[in-house]
């Protein structure tokens, strides 16, 4: 007994007090908020210039990510997910590690097909996967070959880049932890000039997928248990746009809410039904909105960039009755791909061009406005908040981490050396990045 009590007493001083999984794109309320405690703050990767040796501090493993794909890590326990697209083979993948040594467990072929057409700065592998601790979904958009039994898409905003002889589908599949594919769906067509790239979501037992695209365009909830479809809801506008939904308890009810086709939605997500709807501000969105001090924040966008608060406590039209606050604005002041963050009664926005905003919530009033200097002026990951601190991560690798007060207090710049296009994971004490070239887990081993 003398020798089991030292023993137990480490292995619970070993598990963080505040430990948590990060099951989806954007964590465990789709929000970018970790509830843990003493993460690292301070890492990097350097390299001599005159031998070329690595240094490496408070890296705990990185691993190298075959392909290439947008997509961000999820962690669930002792397993790390994430997809790729291996370009040569035109195969689409599920990739699962080892979160504790970083190595691979098995990787799993979801799709392949020719390459389907997309923005410069988009992948093919830039939807995230999400698990309920038991399975993980991912999505993808394969091309396949046309059938005599093919209709035309309805109605098509913009003439498709798609060669005339295929058709482009979205194909949701759903495996268990050992790598076994428990069901696969095509839940519909999907056609967008800039590609695919909105993540799956879970809601109790329904796997929801948003398909807003330039033709007939959908958002589609499906039974997780067996693809079934539970609920479909149209999207009248057919305007192509990415937004991962955001689900949250606001104006008294369960609300799932996004920007996307020329509008800014609420529906009921166990029934698809419509709650409320503002029309515009812009054309083509990407990022998701946040709730915080009881509003929703909105961020966009195309052509047309704006900023906006919303009292979510509507029903309809509500247009011109809900919108506390709204900054029609420039690209430097206001994101199109990545997401904002809620922090307390402040607001975080970085923008494309990597300059950070912070708003005060209510009234919409700008604390800070600072540039983070990104070497490559690009900025495409959504900043995450953990213990108080607010992490953001440039195209260029390297990740700045402020103090989460509503000023411009900037404790450490974080270099890896590599290009991001992806959004951080964290999970037990431990952050996970993926960048062009690798996955890295940082922190403490």
């Amino acid at each position: 007994m003398k020798r089991i009590l030292p023993a137990l007493i480490l292995l619970f001083c070993a598990v963080p007090a505040h430990a948590e999984d990060w099951p989806s794109w954007r964590g465990p309320r789709l929000d970018g908020h970790s509830s843990e405690k003493n993460l690292p703050i301070k890492w990097s990767v350097t390299k001599a210039k005159a031998t070329g040796k690595e240094t490496m501090e408070n890296i705990v493993w990185r691993t190298p990510i075959a392909g290439s794909g947008h997509s961000s890590p999820i962690v669930q326990g002792d397993d790390v997910f994430l997809t790729t697209c291996l370009i040569k083979e035109q195969k689409r993948i599920l990739l699962c590690l080892d979160r504790l040594s970083g190595k691979l467990k098995w990787e799993r072929e979801v799709a392949q097909s020719p390459l389907e057409p997309k923005h410069g700065l988009n992948s093919h592998a830039s939807s995230t996967p999400v698990t309920d601790g038991k399975y993980v979904y991912v999505a993808f958009v394969r091309l396949r070959h046309k059938t005599d039994n093919d209709s035309p898409p309805s109605k098509p905003r913009e003439k498709s880049r798609v060669a005339p002889d295929m058709v482009p589908e979205i194909v949701v599949a759903a495996y268990d932890y050992a790598g076994n594919k428990t069901w696969e769906k095509v839940p519909g067509r999907f056609y967008s000039t800039h590609g695919f790239c909105s993540s799956p979501i879970l809601y109790n037992d329904k796997l929801i997928v948003n398909a807003d695209q330039d033709a007939e365009a959908y958002i589609v909830a499906l039974d997780k248990t067996t693809g079934e479809e539970k609920w479909r809801v149209d999207r009248p506008n057919r305007t192509r746009s990415y937004c991962v939904p955001l689900i949250v308890e606001a104006g008294g009810k369960t609300q799932m809410v996004l920007s996307g086709s020329l509008c800014v939605t609420s529906y009921d997500p166990d029934t698809g039904k419509l709650i409320w709807i503002i029309k515009g501000p812009t054309e083509q969105y990407v990022a998701s909105l946040v709730y915080g001090d009881g509003l929703l924040f909105l961020t966009t966008g195309f052509p047309e960039y704006h900023n906006m608060a919303i009292r979510p406590d509507g029903a309809g039209d509500i247009t011109k009755t809900h919108i506390v606050w709204h900054e029609k604005t420039t690209a430097r002041k206001a994101s199109y791909v990545p997401s904002p963050l809620a922090v307390g009664k402040f607001f975080y926005v970085i923008s494309d061009k990597g300059f950070l905003s912070c708003f005060d919530a209510q009234t919409g009033k700008r604390t800070f406005y600072e540039d983070l200097g990104h070497d490559d002026r690009r900025h495409s990951s959504s900043p995450i908040l953990a213990d108080g601190y607010v992490y953001v991560t440039g195209d260029d690798g390297t990740t700045c981490v402020l103090k989460g007060n509503g000023q411009f207090e900037v404790v450490s710049r974080n270099p890896l050396g590599d290009a991001c296009d992806s959004s951080a994971a964290v999970s037990q004490g431990q952050i996970f990045i993926r960048t062009r070239s690798y996955l890295y887990c940082i922190g403490k081993k």
